[in-house]
């Protein structure tokens, strides 16, 4: 009894010992800013996409540059450029593969390019032009097709802005056209982003919030930010290790939407500010990347960034890690043969 006593006594202390360490895991800083291993080639304008956890940050104004960040080792490693170079394009994922959709290599010069990146292979392969030319647009999957919607258009001398919303269909290599975005159409420029929750697009820009349903192909309002802004980025949240949000982001706010009570909360703003950056989301947490700080000092290239930084949610709970579950194994095993040991020991004698 004195052995099964101290086995005993031995698997509480381990499972003890286990917690503690598992209580840095559970309790990691909520809605605060991690700085990472920076972009080898600082850009900005440039689209980043996750497959298999891995981001992937490709293009910019105005290059093709492709670079890949693994979040698990913190490293960077050069890929295939895209054949294209642009920035300010759509981009989005679908079967693991990355499409790059339209974009801008100039003022005036507008892409309807579609051209799709496998990480698998390191490759790229072109693929039906978008109808209208177009940059600055946001590309939204839902049920594997890519809603191409928004964005700037050359209009005379200038630019023009439209609600375009063209779905294109990787399984056929075709494209079709949905309902028009409302209140998106004339002179002028204006940033527009958007974020996919629960199979609904939503459009945001500085004076407005819609909600696309694919389903019935219909646009509906919604709040509106409280702070209007006119460079921003938006990437969502899913629920499965932080509350399902929209977080947008510019270069000094950071408003959190949720699309379940329509209501806006803020959130710790980027470490960095600047503008015409990207965000990935791996796991819940976001990786803004890149970007351009926009004050005019005579030179260029000092504008630009390779930051990369990382955002935890308020609400974040750590992906439980597999390996803290062996030792509580091997420790009930020991205990259960020892037991059965003792049992048996006592029916024989």
């Amino acid at each position: 009894m004195k052995k099964i006593t101290t086995t005993v006594a031995l698997f509480l202390a381990l499972c003890f010992f286990l917690i503690t360490l598992l209580i840095p895991l559970v309790s990691a800083t909520e809605d605060s800013w991690t700085t990472l291993e920076p972009m080898p080639t600082a850009r900005d304008g440039l689209g980043v996409a996750v497959v298999d956890g891995k981001i992937y940050a490709i293009g910019g104004v105005v290059n093709a540059i492709n670079e890949m960040y693994d979040p698990a080792t913190n490293t960077w490693t050069t890929k295939t450029p895209m054949p294209t170079p642009r920035g300010r394009f759509g981009i989005a994922v679908v079967d693991n593969k990355i499409y790059c959709i339209g974009g801008t290599s100039g003022f005036r010069e507008f892409h309807g390019t579609n051209e799709v990146y496998d990480p698998a292979t390191d490759t790229w392969e072109t693929k039906a032009s978008m109808p209208t030319s177009r940059g600055g647009l946001c590309a939204c999957v839902v049920n594997d097709k890519i809603y191409c919607i928004g964005g700037t258009v050359p209009m005379y001398y200038y630019t023009g802005l439209t609600g375009s919303n063209q779905i294109y269909d990787p399984k056929t290599d075709s494209w079709t056209s949905g309902e028009r975005m409302p209140n998106f159409e004339g002179f002028g420029e204006a940033l527009i982003t958007s974020a996919v929750v629960d199979k609904k697009i939503y459009m945001i820009c500085r004076s407005f919030n819609q909600m696309y349903d694919p389903q019935t192909n219909n646009w509906s309002s919604r709040a509106m930010m409280p702070v209007p802004s006119k460079f921003f980025v938006a990437g969502a949240t899913s629920g499965e290790f932080a509350p399902k949000k929209i977080h947008v982001l510019d270069n000094r706010n950071h408003q959190i939407y949720d699309p379940e009570t329509d209501t806006w909360t803020n959130g710790t703003a980027m470490p960095t500010p600047r503008w015409l950056f990207g965000i990935a989301v791996v796991n819940d947490e976001l990786y803004s990347i890149g970007g351009y700080n926009g004050n005019y000092d005579g030179n260029y290239s000092t504008k630009i960034f390779d930051v990369n930084e990382k955002y935890t949610p308020a609400g974040y709970i750590p992906e439980f890690p597999s390996w803290i579950i062996l030792p509580f194994l091997i420790m009930f095993t020991v205990v259960v043969i020892v037991f059965k040991k003792k049992v048996f020991r006592k029916i024989h004698d």
